[in-house]
């Protein structure tokens, strides 16, 4: 099975319109000697990427990217470990999961919606009991990203591959395009690697 191409998504839905990120919106910015140690510690458990360069690309460039929602550098970085960890267990692009996340909470893992869905991803806390898991906690970030990547992917295959309805049902809006369409322009002006 293969990795969601976001690349061929972009063009499916065609998000090709979508206006340009300025470059100045995302300029690299020298790091930090603590956010050097973090990465140096995070990239430790490369697991999920190929390599650790590749690893330290990816978090040194999401963790800027993500730094202007979530200021706690070691919060952002296990956030991003644990986004690109479970996002590729699950056979999902880690920058399709950041966009829900960007899109569901703001990368705030204490979110609550009005519905009572907790944490980065959103999960609807019935799932604790669908799964015998009365204590699972949807604040822990590990537990909420595995749960929410878990529901993704499991809509993304019951609707046969179509992202966009896959989506929808992530966010119990079936039949409708606002969400989706949300998810896909956080994509493209946000997490999307060039």
């Amino acid at each position: 099975m293969k990795y969601l191409n976001v690349t061929a998504l972009f063009i499916i839905f065609s998000l090709a319109n979508t206006p340009a990120i300025a470059d100045s919106q995302y300029q690299r910015q020298a790091p930090t000697p603590e956010l050097r140690a973090l990465l140096k510690a995070a990239i430790h458990d490369a697991s999920s990427f190929e390599d650790r360069f590749e690893a330290e690309v990816w978090l040194m460039d999401m963790s800027m990217r993500m730094s202007r929602y979530l200021k706690d550098t070691q919060e952002r970085l296990t956030i991003l470990h644990t986004t690109h960890h479970e996002a590729k267990r699950v056979k999902l692009s880690p920058e399709l999961v950041l966009a829900v996340m960007d899109v569901e909470s703001r990368f705030n893992r204490y979110a609550i919606s009005s519905v009572g869905a907790q944490g980065l991803m959103q999960v609807m806390p019935f799932w604790r009991k669908e799964l015998n898991e009365p204590q699972a906690n949807l604040f822990n970030i590990k537990t909420n990203l595995r749960m929410g990547t878990t529901i993704l992917r499991y809509y993304y295959d019951m609707e046969k591959g179509d992202l966009r309805k896959a989506l929808a049902r992530y966010n119990g809006s079936v039949g409708k395009r606002k969400y989706p369409d949300k998810v896909f322009t956080a994509l493209s002006e946000r997490w999307f690697v060039k």
